[in-house]
């Protein structure tokens, strides 16, 4: 037999050095009375996974891990890793083992936890709680049942860098956060890294690679719910991505179409390139058969505004649009293209315009997706919009997702981030101008000018008809646009080339019956709410700011703006807006519940709010403030939360409201400065009222201050407290100290909550309003203490009791004023 090549040899001594395998005992199931240790191994029953301790590092310092790895591959084999943020120094002294709860936990013999499956007491009850396994299946994934065989938790679940053939990716956050793949950090660090892959967490149609905060790459958007890909010579197969509805969420999975021998799989590496991999045999390495981004030109917005990355030519680069020019020549010629380019003629917008058909295309980011239309109704749907730049349609031909097989996309703005392929993509519609007419104004003009004389006598007839019947056709027509997010119409509120749904002032005036009072829904310090309503019954919200009130012009362009952009289930839905004048008005969803405030204050309605629709509300705004603050593609600081700005639907689900004094922050910003100092008193942090400083720990202060509110069913400066206390978080805290937390519960609900819940909320609420900023939780944490009620919390520290007297006389507070009926401070300056 001839010798093994050396560097075979160098593979296989650093594979077995690296992945500790301690084969001295081998089971594919960790039992409760068997704990898996350094010597031991879980082997799936196919021999092709295997799960213990490994280390990544050649160095001489190394690190341990526990994870997943393919057995029969021996270099990048590492699918899952445990405690990838924990790394243990000491192989022999830490065990994997079953704790009383049914948990899966990874400890050292100090007691120290480095990883915990950490499955909630609520999904894990008593009559599961006993005997149970973990197992590790043929498609690595590793689950923990219970004794009745349910499964408690799985891997798949939380994927680390991985993506391997089976599982499920969601890739919307309906009830649940996305799930995103990590990078390491480097080769030889599984520690979390700089990029991540997810979908797009305001349109689960495109996926993106982000680093940081940042997008870094875009995928292809989504034009068919099962993509077939390469087609694999080796095995006479193709790979399929396809998505899925599961439960409320969708999710992505791939794999191939028939079991087969050979290895498949998608990863995050650590340099931000997503791959898709297919282990070659023959070669003993693994093979790319997708990666991206190959180039500078292929990152997200190299090209710029109307620019588009061409893959077709030998030197890949940026491109303009045909019509368009660069708008910085020098830049481009020096390949310098994030100016991007501009049109060389002003779209006229007439009724003869054009669509430039540019084929195989990567279409552009930031698209506003219309629901069930034709091809025809989509092309009409763009030409009838002077702002709509460009159009793209698709029919999805198989089953659809969320009831739509239709996928008409169109592009109000700027289009970025556009590339160009071969044989992939699909087609983009630009709008060009049509052609000229000046040659024929003068034949125009002799035909028109004898019939304008005939028609003047029938537009006199039938303006008399239009006003009185033609009108409200039109106001129906348009309200019925607005309320399915396709209004055509538009005046420009620019953010910068981004236009938001406009509406005729007349057509509000006539469906809120001239603003009268008995269509008041609410009023406040920036204006009355009113209820709008249509003949055929759909009723909307309609938010008129008063000539008179704090909120100015930059408060309503701001929320127009955000909430545009903003897409939740726990926010409420702007639908249009109107400026008439010194009118200014927002069009909402109508909630028929009102705010929160209504209810939970109003000793008559407040028995409505049973604990377990206030637990829900709670963990409601909890995962809208998530998606705020990490979620969403902008970091927003809301500012302003509170029990009035929280609205609930027929189902009380909660919404938050009242964007106009958010603000956006970079994806590094921490903090910022103000000496502009807004809220609402008693819902703000001192640090925002005495220095002006706020960041998203200043709204985890409100959130506490509505979560004390919600358990106690008392306003923040509730006059039925005990005098003493001049507020519902000093009273919190002496009941927590004392241990008398129950007697803080609303009266309504005490005989019949349960008092476990409660009394956490109440100290959540308190974790939530420590006087130093540090100190709070962010609201992953928070999510996490709501819907886990195994995680044991860190004791509150005294609040700052937020009151006049406890201010002293010098700094911001000589200037607080409460605001009337509960409003918005807005002319508090900060030091």
């Amino acid at each position: 037999m001839d010798p093994l090549p050396i560097h075979t040899i160098i593979c296989l001594v650093c594979w077995s050095f690296c992945l500790l395998p301690f084969y001295a005992s081998s089971s594919s199931r960790l039992l409760p009375d068997k704990p898996l240790s350094a010597g031991s191994t879980i082997t799936s029953d196919d021999g092709t996974f295997a799960l213990g301790f490994f280390s990544p590092s050649s160095s001489s310092t190394k690190y341990y891990y526990v994870g997943i790895w393919y057995r029969n591959i021996p270099e990048d084999n590492v699918v899952w890793v445990a405690n990838r943020a924990m790394p243990i120094t000491d192989p022999s002294s830490a065990t994997l083992a079953f704790t009383s709860g049914s948990n899966l936990a990874l400890s050292d013999t100090s007691g120290q936890l480095l990883w915990t499956t950490n499955i909630s007491a609520a999904r894990n009850s008593s009559s599961e709680a006993t005997g149970g396994e973990a197992t590790l299946d043929n498609n690595g994934n590793f689950i923990l049942r219970s004794s009745h065989g349910t499964i408690l938790w799985q891997s798949f679940d939380y994927p680390t860098d991985t993506h391997l053939p089976g599982m499920n990716l969601r890739i919307t956050h309906k009830m649940h956060a996305l799930q995103q793949l990590i990078s390491w950090r480097n080769p030889q660090d599984p520690s979390p890294g700089n990029f991540s892959y997810s979908a797009d967490p305001d349109e689960f149609r495109q996926r993106i690679t982000w680093n940081g905060s940042t997008p870094y790459r875009r995928s292809l958007v989504w034009n068919n719910n099962l993509v077939v890909g390469k087609y694999i010579e080796s095995i006479k197969s193709t790979i399929y991505y396809t998505l899925q509805i599961i439960g409320d969420e969708v999710y992505a999975s791939f794999g191939l179409p028939v079991p087969s021998v050979s290895v498949v799989l998608m990863k995050i590496d650590y340099l931000g390139k997503m791959k898709t991999q297919i282990w070659n045999s023959n070669s003993s390495k693994w093979t790319d058969l997708y990666s991206g981004p190959n180039q500078e030109c292929n990152k997200f917005g190299y090209c710029g505004p109307f620019g588009y990355c061409d893959n077709t030519q030998p030197i890949v680069t940026c491109k303009c649009f045909d019509g368009f020019e660069p708008n910085n020549k020098q830049d481009w010629m020096a390949r310098r293209f994030s100016q991007g380019c501009h049109r060389m003629e002003a779209l006229r917008c007439g009724q003869g315009d054009g669509f430039l058909n540019m084929s195989t295309m990567k279409i552009p980011d930031q698209f506003l997706y219309v629901k069930n239309r034709s091809l025809d109704e989509c092309i009409a749907e763009c030409t009838s919009n002077c702002s709509c730049m460009a159009y793209a349609y698709s029919t999805m031909r198989t089953n659809a997702i969320d009831e739509d097989d239709t996928r008409c996309l169109l592009w109000i703005g700027d289009l970025i981030g556009t590339e160009k392929f071969i044989g992939q993509g699909e087609n983009l519609y630009i709008r060009v101008n049509g052609p000229s007419d000046k040659n024929r104004k003068s034949n125009v003009l002799k035909i028109t000018l004898p019939v304008v004389s005939s028609l003047l006598i029938i537009i006199c007839v039938c303006l008399a008809w239009i006003c009185s019947f033609g009108g409200k056709q039109r106001n129906k027509k348009i309200w019925k646009k607005l309320m399915s997010g396709t209004s055509s119409t538009s005046i420009e509120l620019r953010d910068g080339n981004l236009k938001y749904p406009f509406i005729n002032f007349q057509e509000i005036v006539l469906a809120t019956n001239n603003f009268s009072n008995s269509n008041m829904l609410g009023h406040g310090g920036f204006g009355n709410v009113y209820k709008a309503t249509l003949e055929d019954g759909t009723e909307f919200a309609v938010k008129r700011l008063s000539k008179g009130s704090g909120q100015g012009e930059l408060e309503f362009r701001n929320e127009v703006i955000l909430i545009a952009k903003l897409q939740h289930k726990n926010l409420v839905r702007l639908l249009g807006f109107c400026i008439h004048g010194d009118e200014k008005l927002l069009i909402y969803e109508y909630l028929p519940n009102k705010s929160l405030d209504a209810m939970l204050f109003d000793a008559t309605r407040k028995s409505m709010l049973d604990w377990p629709i206030r637990f829900e509300i709670t963990k409601g705004v909890a995962r809208g403030l998530l998606y705020l603050h990490q979620d969403s593609r902008l970091k927003i600081i809301h500012r302003d939360l509170k029990a009035s700005n929280i609205l609930l639907d027929a189902e009380m689900s909660p919404k938050i409201s009242d964007f106009g004094m958010a603000r956006i922050f970079g994806s590094n910003q921490q903090q910022e400065n103000t000496n502009r100092v807004v809220g609402t008193y008693g819902y703000m942090p001192p640090e925002y009222v005495l220095k002006g400083v706020f960041s998203v720990k200043s709204d985890v202060y409100s959130f506490g201050v509505l979560l004390l509110e919600i358990v106690s069913g008392s306003k923040i400066s509730s006059v039925h407290l005990k005098a003493d206390f001049p507020s519902i978080i000093a009273y919190a805290w002496s009941l927590w100290k004392d241990g008398n937390t129950k007697d803080f519960v609303d009266s309504s609900i005490v005989d019949s909550c349960s008092l476990n819940e409660t009394i956490r909320c109440v100290h959540i609420g308190l974790l939530c309003v420590q006087g130093s900023p540090n100190a709070r939780p962010l609201v992953s944490s928070i999510m996490s203490f709501l819907e886990n009620g195994d995680i044991s919390l860190p004791p509150p520290k005294e609040p700052v009791y937020f009151a006049e007297d406890n201010h002293g006389t010098d700094g911001a507070a000589e200037n607080i004023v409460n605001s009337k009926n509960n409003m918005s401070i807005t002319a508090l300056k900060g030091r």
